[in-house]
């Protein structure tokens, strides 16, 4: 169990994550603001709790892998990456235009791994670095945050059969089961659920959590990176949105900017939640 100090500080870190993505939206005209907001916890108890890696050498062998799998949400990528420090905070105002901050992951960034965005390709380049640090006797991770339209995709589950195929216990899958796609509810275009006992029959070991409980993520974490001889996948069940009122669950916020008067009132609600 975290301890109180710890948790406080990672849910502050995930307000900062949820308004710093809705500020890059608003800025750029464009991006992905609703899939952001709801992994913003995830991505909180990850880059400022859980994961080794060097931002001044992000090339460094035994880093922790991270793969934005669902590739749109670079507003909360760019968000963490700048407050950790693999680039200055100042380039922040350059997202979605001409530089390094494009709308999915760009590989020239530091931290980076892969170009992700076209959608169901992150668990099969996860799966194959988590084999990888096998073969040259490395101890990291490899964390892959899937969306859960996404698992529409028949590649992510080749990539499921492939991992516990070859027992591939370094790597995280992390589903952001916000339930909502860009313009359905997920249910109503391709039903994934139950996702966990699919990953289950596929011979995943399996945890399904609220994924806006940063003492659950936190202690699922920890017990994913004990589990040895299969790869394991976290199903947090969170909500698309997550903290501004006229944003959650609703699809028409997948990938659309606030007006000026839109973008007032939900900073106003995300900082009224410290």
């Amino acid at each position: 169990m975290a301890d109180a100090a710890t948790i406080s500080k990672l849910k502050e870190k995930a307000r900062q994550l949820r308004i710093e993505s809705v500020k890059l939206v608003y800025q750029a005209s464009s991006g992905h603001p609703g899939g952001s907001l709801s992994a913003a916890d995830i991505i909180a108890v990850l880059f400022y709790h859980h994961m080794k890696y060097d931002t001044k050498r992000p090339e460094w062998p035994d880093r922790d892998r991270f793969i934005l799998s669902k590739g749109h949400c670079t507003p909360l990528l760019y968000s963490v990456f700048a407050d950790v420090g693999y680039f200055p905070k100042e380039e922040l105002s350059t997202y979605r235009r001409l530089g390094r901050l494009t709308g999915h992951p760009n590989p020239k960034l530091p931290g980076v791994e892969i170009a992700t965005g076209s959608l169901g390709q992150g668990l099969s380049v996860g799966h194959g670095m988590a084999l990888a640090g096998r073969l040259d006797k490395r101890d990291y991770y490899v964390y892959v945050l899937l969306g859960d339209g996404e698992l529409n995709e028949g590649q992510v589950w080749e990539a499921a059969m492939s991992a516990a195929q070859y027992k591939s216990d370094h790597l995280i899958a992390i589903v952001d089961n916000n339930r909502v796609a860009q313009d359905n509810m997920t249910a109503n275009l391709k039903n994934v659920e139950p996702v966990d006992k699919k990953f289950e029959a596929f011979g995943w070991q399996v945890y399904r959590i609220n994924g806006h409980d940063i003492s659950a993520i936190l202690d699922t974490i920890a017990a994913a990176k004990k589990t040895s001889g299969k790869p394991i996948v976290i199903v947090a069940d969170t909500v698309k949105g997550k903290g501004v009122s006229f944003m959650e669950n609703q699809n028409s916020w997948h990938g659309k900017a606030p007006n000026d008067e839109q973008f007032k009132k939900a900073i106003a609600e995300l900082e009224a939640q410290k």
